[in-house]
């Protein structure tokens, strides 16, 4: 990283570029003709939609019940930095792992790489708060998930 490039969510100023493999859940995300923007390169928003997909698909394959069931994962902050560009039609592949895993919270941190070259393109953070479904109130992260997260997705990057 040269001086003065911000370091990437999840990093500090100093440490190297996440790779690939520092993340312990990687997603498929093809990007669509109408992704990229004027500007020839895939919008920004696509980023958050990828990183949004990458954690909710991971959740519900761990048996998060999103329509009925009662606590629900609320984003309460996002972030993302941009290193560099991808534009359709690339392949992106997004790295899931687990900053902070709290009672009732989670800071997801995301790798956005492209399939073919591996480049990182983005890094993101956002924070999920588990609230009951009907009050609305925070709730403890249930525990059949919690146990998936401290199984497969908190990672120590060397």
């Amino acid at each position: 990283m040269s001086a003065g490039t911000p370091a990437p969510a999840g990093t500090t100023k100093g440490e190297r570029m996440p790779r690939r493999d520092d993340y312990g859940h990687i997603a498929s995300f093809p990007t669509r003709w109408n992704d990229n923007d004027v500007y020839g390169h895939v919008n920004n928003v696509v980023y958050y939609a990828a990183m949004d997909s990458a954690v909710n698909a991971w959740m519900i394959a761990q048996g998060l019940d999103i329509e009925h069931g009662d606590a629900i994962g609320l984003v309460v902050s996002s972030s993302c930095d941009y290193h560099a560009s991808g534009a359709y039609p690339d392949v992106l592949e997004v790295g899931v792992r687990i900053g902070r895993l709290g009672s009732s919270s989670v800071t997801w941190e995301t790798g956005i790489f492209r399939a073919s070259d591996s480049e990182l393109l983005a890094t993101g953070r956002f924070v999920h708060v588990f609230v009951d479904r009907a009050s609305r109130r925070p709730t403890p992260v249930p525990a059949p998930l919690r146990a998936a997260m401290e199984r497969d997705l908190i990672v120590d990057p060397e």
